[in-house]
């Protein structure tokens, strides 16, 4: 997450489907939900701008600290979508794992994908620590989806 001018952010960062996101909404009833996207913040968002972006903020209206960014990801029931190129779909049980602590998140090569759009030096990084470690069948798709989702991507020889 890149923070915007004057604003110190660390809060913890969570995808869910988009459908999901009145659950965490609920979650959240005393604090306010910034949108985000392009560079923008709409502070307080109303329903317009919470379609039209992805991401959100949860705001302390108090300390007007972040608290959680949720990524309002889409899907189709089971089927994950890929936000990026919506033709990439799986199913939800190949996309999300769980650590050994039970926690779910999102199979590392997926984030990977995530991160070539614009690939910055950490996520260049990430990838140099990561590709080494995923099992050769995540390799393969991860080259497949990157493939289509970014033909010639600089990755695309490493794997």
């Amino acid at each position: 997450m890149t923070d915007p001018p004057g604003v110190a952010l660390s809060p913890a960062e969570i995808a869910v489907p988009a459908g999901n996101f009145p659950e965490v909404r609920a979650r959240f009833p005393d604090h306010v939900l910034d949108a985000v996207g392009d560079g923008r913040i709409w502070a307080d968002a109303g329903p317009a701008a919470l379609a039209a972006t992805h991401q959100t903020w949860v705001r302390d209206p108090v300390t007007d600290a972040y608290l959680l960014d949720v990524l309002r990801e889409p899907h189709d029931g089971t089927t994950w979508v890929f936000r990026h190129d919506p033709a990439i779909r799986l199913p939800r049980a190949e996309v999300v794992e769980r650590t050994s602590d039970g926690v779910p998140r999102l199979a590392p090569d997926l984030v990977l994908l995530f991160k070539a759009k614009r690939p910055r030096p950490k996520d260049q990084a990430d990838f140099d620590r990561v590709v080494p470690r995923l099992p050769l069948a995540r390799r393969h798709r991860l080259a497949a989806l990157l493939a289509r989702a970014h033909p010639g991507h600089q990755w695309l020889t490493r794997l």
